[in-house]
């Protein structure tokens, strides 16, 4: 088996490939986004405080200056932190997806409290998420909790219109997160409908789902800007958990985006059993590339199987009105992805030259980009 020579991913990635030192793509990615973004350095902090004095320039008369997407989880909930440590009027935005763990619940509810910040929500009608989850099961594809990522974009935008705000802040680090195969968590709009057209049983009506034309309608119309601030700092997610605990009484969830159960099902149970996909390598790589573990350890924690805890799987079969017998069927289906069904990802490709000159400006997010806009190799 071959490893790339500076973090634990190996050849079974979909569209690996190395250098003559053994570097494979990803790694260099990052690299690019490091240089791009100055992440760290002085001059990325001097190029976060411009876009800090930005947000607060274009939103002096408005009532909030920004909107920041919550989970309850570390990085969203530190982004919160962040923003007010730095004199901003964020409203923050979470997306019910009516799967929440308990603890995330309590933690949105600490952050926004203690920094006396505004909490806008949209939940959907648990009956239409279930039933988008389970034509997701059934489809056979991977990442089944991608519409809970597409439905909170949708409901940020929204948000933000609603309050004419012009800047989203999202909670996500290259460095603290790596960077995930598209094969892995692939999602747009069309996709999704796609999916629940061949599979579910109900309408959409309450998912806020967001198809190309939506999607361009607020970065071409409205232009709402998307600023990623965990890019240009040398973001921890260990000191973030150790500050949101001691100002916030916040609570760790038990593991990377597990404070959602379909995540955590996804994560623990779906993706690694039937796809062989392990998603720990992504923040074990980070973690070895950022010296906080060396290769060895991160391959050996990496060959140990993820922790589930058996009451997940239960509530979630239950819940999707799914039996074990069900279960073991889909489970041992021929697997399928993105690609099998219809999407927009052509449409993207063919966009790329205005996507390029949007993400110039932050319109849309690098990694977007990056992901979406380029012709990939089916494995």
């Amino acid at each position: 088996m071959r490893y790339c020579s500076r973090c634990i991913y190996s050849e079974l990635v979909p569209n690996i490939s190395f250098d003559d030192s053994g570097v494979c793509n990803y790694c260099s990615q990052i690299d690019q986004l490091k240089q791009e973004y100055k992440t760290g350095t002085e001059e990325g902090k001097i190029l976060l405080n411009n876009i800090v004095k930005k947000i607060k320039q274009d939103g002096r008369s408005l009532e909030y200056d920004c909107v920041v997407g919550i989970s309850g989880g570390t990085d969203s909930s530190y982004l919160l932190h962040w923003a007010k440590e730095n004199c901003l009027r964020p409203l923050a935005v979470h997306y019910d997806n009516t799967w929440n763990s308990t603890v995330a619940t309590q933690n949105i509810r600490k952050l926004t409290k203690c920094l006396n910040v505004d909490l806008y929500t949209h939940v959907v009608n648990n009956k239409e998420m279930d039933d988008i989850y389970r034509a997701f099961i059934m489809a056979n594809v991977p990442a089944i909790d991608v519409p809970t990522d597409l439905a909170l974009t949708e409901i940020m935008y929204r948000a933000a219109s609603k309050y004419k705000v012009k800047y989203i802040l999202e909670g996500h680090s290259f460095i603290a997160e790596g960077v995930s195969p598209t094969d892995y968590s692939y999602f747009d709009g069309k996709y999704i409908e796609s999916i629940h057209n061949m599979y579910g049983s109900m309408p959409m009506i309450t998912y806020p789902n967001m198809k190309i034309l939506k999607f361009l309608y607020w970065v071409l119309f409205k232009r709402i800007k998307k600023i990623r601030p965990l890019w240009y700092i040398n973001y921890s997610k260990k000191n973030a958990m150790n500050i949101l605990a001691k100002h916030y009484d916040w609570e760790y969830y038990g593991g990377h985006h597990l404070e959602n159960i379909i995540t955590a099902f996804s994560h623990g149970y779906h993706n690694p059993v039937k796809f062989k996909i392990d998603q720990r390598n992504n923040s074990i790589s980070a973690s070895v590339r950022t010296g906080l573990i060396s290769r060895d350890q991160g391959i050996k924690m990496y060959s140990k199987p993820p922790k589930f805890d058996s009451n997940i799987l239960d509530y979630t079969i239950d819940r999707l009105g799914l039996n074990k017998t069900e279960l073991e069927t889909i489970m041992t289906s021929e697997n399928k992805n993105w690609y099998d069904y219809s999407s927009s990802k052509k449409t993207f490709e063919l966009l790329r030259p205005l996507f390029f000159i949007l993400t110039k400006y932050n319109l849309v997010p690098k990694s977007f980009y990056l992901k979406y806009c380029f012709p990939i190799e089916r494995q």
